[in-house]
């Protein structure tokens, strides 16, 4: 019970709140509560100071995060050394991935992830991609999931996908009846861009300063979903990563225009902290994500091993 109670003690520590605590664990808000109060009753402290918003750790708090981070880490080697003197994977895969990942894509490789796995938790969170780096440094979470990926420091990468980037427009648009454009021929349209402080907006502005085309930003989002919406209605063109936008392509929504004379595509890469010990079940994980779920799709091809750190 007392192990129990730590590991929900280091998900509140990690969450900042016990909301968000209760629903990645899939307890009740009240149920958390009482297993961090029996904790605290049980050392004589209190870990959590509650009257603060987000939540913080007193001194206490902070020396028993510490140690238990350093505990399950070790737990979790044991776990994987008998875990590999057999076919069974148990444990749990924390996983945190940028909005514009694809919620469709990733929610078929989490669906075949469980069915594979069913005696593995797979936590999935959706975050700026900031949040994404700090999770994995923190160790907050075994695996990021991330576009234009960085690899140095503290954090190591392992390539994934390259995906086509070319232009989104509503079927009412003018160009809507090409299939293939020049990147000049969106210059002055209004456009709906990604949040000036994503890397893939700020390699959207490189290429199009370098092809000296100009648009006419009407909107700005930091996610893909909201982007497609405002294309939908015929807010503006945009420029995506071409699969993240397939369901609405395939569905008449959206229509793709493919760019001529320009080899462009987006780096995905699956991030990780240097030298960080990877369970089996995060382990299986990065080799599903690996598998060629989409080996007929023209517009995703396998990342090359080795990339140049520039990207």
């Amino acid at each position: 019970m007392l192990l129990r109670n730590a590991e929900i003690f280091c998900d509140v520590a990690n969450c900042r709140s016990f909301s968000k605590a209760a629903a990645a664990r899939g307890m009740s808000q009240p149920a958390i509560s009482q297993a961090i109060q029996q904790l605290e009753e049980h050392l004589g402290v209190t870990l959590i100071d509650r009257s603060q918003r987000p939540l913080q750790l007193t001194p206490p708090g902070e020396a028993y995060f510490d140690g238990c981070r350093r505990l399950f880490s070790d737990y979790r080697l044991l776990e994987d050394r008998v875990q590999n003197l057999s076919a069974k994977v148990t444990g749990r895969v924390r996983v945190a991935a940028i909005y514009s990942v694809g919620l469709l894509q990733m929610a078929e490789y989490v669906s075949r992830f469980e069915d594979r796995y069913p005696d593995v938790v797979l936590q999935l969170d959706y975050l700026h991609p900031d949040q994404v780096y700090e999770r994995v440094n923190q160790d907050e979470a075994d695996l990021g999931i991330v576009s234009f990926p960085r690899d140095g420091g503290d954090i190591e990468c392992i390539p994934w996908l390259d995906q086509v980037i070319g232009v989104v427009v509503a079927p009412q648009h003018r160009l809507a009846a090409k299939t293939d454009i020049a990147l000049a021929e969106i210059d002055g349209e209004d456009f709906v861009a990604f949040t000036q402080d994503l890397r893939i907006r700020k390699e959207i502005d490189r290429t199009l300063r370098k092809n000296k085309v100009s648009v006419n930003a009407v909107h700005q989002f930091d996610n893909i979903e909201n982007i497609k919406r405002a294309v939908e209605i015929g807010a503006g063109v945009s420029i995506l990563p071409l699969p993240t936008a397939r369901r609405e392509i395939d569905a008449g929504m959206l229509k793709a225009l493919h760019l001529t004379g320009l080899k462009w595509h987006r780096p995905l890469g699956i991030v990780k902290r240097r030298h960080k010990h990877l369970s089996a079940a995060a382990s299986r994980f990065v080799e599903l994500l690996q598998e060629a779920l989409g080996a007929d799709d023209p517009w995703t091809k396998r990342a090359p091993a080795e990339r140049a750190k520039a990207d």
